[in-house]
C-alpha cells in the first residue's frame, strides 16, 4: 500500500509542480509521511528531487514565451542569467585603500 502511495505522491508532486500541500491532499496523506519518507527512502527523495526539473523547466519555459513576447525585463533576466560570458552581467567596483586612515580615530592611555 505504501509504494502505490508513494508512486501517487510523485505523479501528484509533478501536477503541482513540486508544491507539497496540494500534492498530498490529491493523495490524501499527511505532509508528515511526506517528510518522513523524504528521511527514510533514498529512492523516494531522489525521484521526488527529480520532480524539481519539472518545476524549472515550467518556468523557463514561460520565461522563453515572455521573451518572444518582448517583455524587457524577462529579456534583461535572461541575459544576466545566461550570457555573462558575453559581457551581460552588472558588476560593483569596490575600492579599497589600506593606507586611508582618516575616518579612524586612535585612542590612547
Amino acid at each position: 500500500m505504501t509504494h502505490k502511495k508513494k508512486l501517487a505522491m510523485l505523479k501528484a508532486l509533478e501536477k503541482t509542480l513540486g508544491v507539497v500541500t496540494p500534492a498530498c491532499k490529491n493523495v490524501d496523506i499527511s505532509r508528515e509521511t511526506h517528510y518522513r519518507w523524504l528521511k527514510e527512502d533514498a529512492e523516494y527523495k531522489a525521484a521526488v528531487e527529480s520532480t524539481e526539473d519539472i518545476a524549472i523547466d515550467f518556468a523557463e519555459s514561460n520565461l522563453h514565451q515572455q521573451i518572444k513576447n518582448g517583455v524587457p525585463s524577462s529579456t534583461i533576466f535572461y541575459l544576466k542569467t545566461k550570457a555573462k560570458k558575453r559581457g551581460y552581467i552588472e558588476r560593483q567596483e569596490v575600492e579599497h585603500n589600506v593606507n586611508d586612515i582618516s575616518g579612524i580615530k586612535l585612542i590612547s592611555d
